[in-house]
């Protein structure tokens, strides 16, 4: 069963730099909530922070709280390896392992779980089917990943992710760089995936997010200015500011 998560007065930094200032947020289980902002607002970091992500980069820290179920992420002793795989990552740019076949791709965080090698071919199917990749690729699980299309590559990738079974679903603009054919196969797929999974999906595409998401979050210079129903956000949003972005004033 999915999940849902608390963030309680989070803030990120870049070394001296605040790039995350006191985010407070619900996430709702089984259920899409979209991030969006212009450029340089903080979303993407947002999002690393909630599988810690954020603090292997060099000089980033994190204060606050991010809760899974009753979890704080955060505690003292709390694995952040094991916090990865619960929460799984598709990022922006399809990123499959260019040495590595259309199966291992898929496979690959299985193996690092220790997954045996009857279960490791269920899992696989099951994840490739998961990400409506299985049908186009079934044939041909030993060709190179990096041989597919950029929209295949990025159900690779969300195959992958899919495949060690996480709770949350981070997905960092992950049609950005498609076409829009494939950018409605990844719509189509968040929609579906949302039944067994809390999705988290940061956008620039304010369509997008009215399409999929059932919760939107507006971030404006690192700070959270509006939450709520994405049908209200778009339509009645309560900030001044927020009306801006979305009517195109700025950003």
């Amino acid at each position: 069963m999915a999940q849902g998560m608390e963030i309680r007065n989070l803030s990120a930094w870049y070394g001296s730099q605040q790039v995350l200032k006191e985010i407070n947020l619900p996430v709702s289980p089984n259920q899409v909530t979209a991030i969006i902002g212009p450029s340089g607002c903080g979303k993407s970091t947002f999002v690393r922070t909630l599988n810690r992500l954020h603090e292997i980069i060099p000089g980033a820290r994190v204060s606050g709280q991010v809760f899974l179920g009753e979890v704080d992420l955060y505690a003292p002793g709390v694995d952040p390896v094991s916090i990865r795989r619960r929460i799984g990552m598709v990022f922006q740019k399809p990123n499959p392992f260019p040495t590595m076949s259309i199966f291992e791709n898929a496979a690959a965080g299985l193996r690092l779980n220790g997954v045996d090698k009857r279960r490791l071919a269920e899992q696989v199917e099951k994840s490739l089917k998961l990400a409506a990749l299985w049908d186009e690729v079934s044939n041909r699980l030993g060709q190179s990943g990096a041989a597919l299309s950029g929209g295949q590559q990025q159900r690779l990738c969300l195959a992958r992710a899919l495949a060690v079974s996480p709770e949350i679903l981070l997905m960092d603009e992950p049609a950005s760089a498609l076409d829009p054919a494939a950018t409605l196969k990844i719509e189509d797929l968040i929609r579906e995936l949302k039944k067994e999974y809390t999705i988290i999906v940061v956008t620039h595409n304010m369509q997008q997010a009215a399409r999929v998401a059932d919760q939107t979050a507006f971030f404006l210079n690192g700070e959270l200015v509006e939450y709520g129903p994405s049908s209200e956000i778009f339509t009645r949003p309560k900030d001044r500011r927020t009306e801006d972005y979305i009517t195109g004033r700025f950003g």
